[in-house]
């Protein structure tokens, strides 16, 4: 399966399962195994380090403890639509993976978005402070 231009993953680490469709869809849906359940073994895989690592984070509860990635489509009627739609999804997701994230850049407010957030607070607690009860003169 064709993931980028310079990037294949062996068809032999996906396995295909069908099953019935959740959901109403009467005699049809009871009857079909429409439902594609894509099993991708990400720690057999060639994948860097890293890019399995993201892979994992992005997958969530779809990672399983033995690294297989699952990933389901049963929205369509037809098997073949779901099947090319689980495989889009996988695709998408491995791609997304092999995108090293942009590391965050700490920066600091400027000065005079600090003096107004300041300015902010004075007023609000002027107005929170003329809430109160008076106090008792002595």
């Amino acid at each position: 399966m064709r993931i980028t231009e310079h990037m294949v993953i062996d068809e032999a680490l996906i396995e295909e399962r069908y099953t019935r469709s959740p959901g109403p869809g009467g005699q049809h849906v009871n009857k079909a195994e429409t439902a594609v359940q894509l099993r991708f073994d990400v720690d057999g895989s060639d994948l860097s380090d890293d890019v399995k690592k993201r892979l994992a984070d992005l997958a969530g509860s779809r990672m399983t403890h033995d690294g297989v990635l699952i990933v389901k489509a049963h929205g369509e009627r037809s098997r073949e639509r779901n099947r090319e739609a689980a495989r889009e999804r996988l695709t998408a997701l491995i791609r997304k993976a092999l995108k090293k994230p942009k590391p965050r850049r700490r920066t600091r407010p400027s000065a005079a978005s600090v003096r107004r957030q300041k300015a902010a607070k004075e007023r609000r607690s002027r107005v929170k402070s003329l809430r109160s009860k008076p106090k008792p003169e002595e």
